[in-house]
């Protein structure tokens, strides 16, 4: 949608006229404002509007929503609205939303009070320099203290935006770092799942105070097989357990299931062998002819269990020897993620595919990263997500 727009310059002076003598209305009005205050000071002009904003008028006319965010707000309060996260979406909804806050406001005294010639929450100047020399690429972030501390490791496909968000959050942990932020140093990626491996593999090394709430496992459930005494292969989300070697990991239950219902219409499996239904007869599957009947033993567990298998196959790299190619940090270079007899190795930057079919190359280019259940989930969390990545066998 963006590769045509024009450049903020072009339009500059248009946005100037068109709000000239009047009041912007956002929801969040601080993140427009301060956006529309950043380019312009760019542009050596000094931008000064009043502003209202949606979020705080919300939260006086119409106290107690369960969440204040653009999207659920207007829901709950069933306010029609189509393309959302799009610029004329969001911007109609705002006016339906304002407008109905301008009907509860029947004294016009909370309006009145609410206008500010800037929002609440302003960048300190050196917040702002701080967020002017970051790109906004992918990559992993360090915030630091004076005395070049790291307090905060993350990951961002946006890395100015990142700690932009950092920066006017009124979160406990945000003003503890605006606190104490004196510098912000970055490394981009390209990829997000080099920015993800890498996130993790830093946080464990340097320990950041304010990661330390964050050290709980990224998976919470896991994907199991078993062999039940008809001979089938059944599958079983459960509570991810360290002893056990998990096919496939989640970060919740809610996306475990999601996962397994997919599964289910994707290879034709069966509901109550794969812990969706559970009964001691058939599943609905078969009451209703989508299912072959493994669940009653009408269909041959060796032709059942192929299908398993070619599932367990697709979602676990155990004993695989791949490289995941991915995006790199330029537009001729790639990322390679070398996965070696299951295990990962560790990953590296290549700009020519000889590279990556020359096995001493490859691992002379790769850089070794530990492996742990956490890589693990990782990886196999992105390459469920991304079906179109390229993965070279070895």
């Amino acid at each position: 949608m963006l590769r045509s727009a024009p450049k903020f310059y072009e339009v500059a002076k248009r946005i100037v006229e068109i709000t000239d003598d009047c009041i912007l209305v956002a929801h969040n009005a601080q993140f427009d404002y301060r956006i529309l205050c950043m380019e312009f000071r760019r542009l050596g002009f000094e931008y000064e509007r009043p502003s209202l904003c949606t979020v705080e008028l919300a939260k006086d006319l119409i106290p107690n929503q369960p969440s204040y965010s653009l999207g659920k707000l207007v829901r709950s309060l069933g306010i029609p609205v189509a393309d959302r996260h799009r610029a004329s979406g969001d911007a109609t909804a705002t006016v339906k939303l304002f407008k109905m806050l301008l009907d509860k406001d029947s004294n016009k005294t909370i309006i009145q009070e609410s206008i500010r010639l800037n929002p609440k929450h302003q960048l300190e100047p050196r917040h702002i320099d701080i967020i002017a020399k970051l790109p906004s690429e992918t990559g992993v972030y360090y915030i630091h203290k004076a005395d070049g501390e790291i307090i905060y490791i993350g990951k961002s496909n946006n890395i100015k935006k990142r700690i932009n968000q950092h920066f006017t959050n009124t979160n406990s942990k945000s003003k503890k770092i605006q606190l104490q932020v004196a510098a912000v140093t970055y490394e981009t990626t390209g990829s997000e799942l080099v920015a993800l491996l890498k996130e993790s593999e830093e946080i464990k090394r340097n320990n950041p105070i304010y990661n330390r709430a964050l050290r709980r496992k990224i998976f919470t459930h896991a994907l199991y097989s078993f062999v039940d005494d008809h001979g089938y292969l059944n599958l079983k989300i459960d509570i991810a357990d360290g002893r056990k070697k998990p096919i496939t990991t989640f970060a919740n239950r809610q996306s475990a299931k999601s996962f397994m219902f997919h599964m289910v219409e994707e290879y034709k499996l069966c509901q109550k062998l794969t812990g969706i239904y559970n009964t001691k007869t058939s599943c609905f599957k078969y009451d209703i002819k989508e299912c072959a009947g493994a669940c009653i033993q009408k269909e041959a567990p060796e032709q059942y269990n192929k299908r398993v298998e070619v599932l367990i196959n697709k979602n676990s790299y155990n004993n695989k020897n791949m490289v995941i190619i991915d995006k790199g940090r330029d537009i001729d270079e790639r990322s390679a993620i070398l996965i070696e007899n299951g295990i990962f190795k560790g990953l590296g930057f290549f700009n020519l595919n000889y590279q990556i079919n020359n096995m001493e190359i490859l691992e002379s280019i790769i850089t070794t990263m530990e492996n742990n259940r956490d890589t693990q989930h990782i990886i196999q969390s992105y390459l469920r997500k991304k079906k179109d990545l390229k993965i070279v066998h070895l």
